[in-house]
């Protein structure tokens, strides 16, 4: 599948895979100067780019990057950002620093990684009742520690 990526700013980066066997592709920070993210607190971070996901049944995800998140605490502000297929604007990625250490962001700096992935789309019919299952309406903590 080719994903078609739009570069909104010449300086802006086009997302890669950093292997071959990477599920997401890179998405980097497009900035002048370096972007400090202050302990606890949050930025939405421009990327550049735009993408146009071909099917409507296709997602982009923007997921954090396990190395920001361990070492510095720096992660996505809304756990795991979505595209929808129909949307074609500018990528901005919100970030939150949760350690007690501020972080600063690197111009280039790759910040985030983009999956694209099938969705199922579901249509949604109101019941009077929901099958018997063995859970039932058992909420948190109702499966045990272990």
């Amino acid at each position: 599948m080719q994903l078609s990526v739009k570069r909104l700013n010449l300086k802006a980066q086009i997302p890669t895979r950093a292997t071959s066997g990477s599920a997401g592709m890179d998405l980097r920070a497009l900035l002048e100067q370096p972007l400090v993210v202050p302990a606890g607190g949050r930025v939405t971070i421009p990327t550049g780019i735009a993408i146009q996901i071909p099917e409507p049944d296709l997602v982009g995800l923007v997921y954090a990057r396990s190395g920001l998140a361990v070492k510095y605490g720096l992660t996505l502000s809304n756990c795991v950002g979505v595209i929808d297929s129909d949307y074609t604007g500018e990528i901005r990625v919100g970030m939150v620093n949760l350690s007690d250490a501020d972080y600063t962001v690197q111009p280039g700096e790759r910040i985030a990684q983009l999956v694209i992935s099938p969705i199922v789309i579901a249509e949604p019919v109101e019941v009077e009742q929901l099958g018997d299952t063995t859970r039932g309406d058992g909420g948190f903590g109702s499966t045990g520690r272990i």
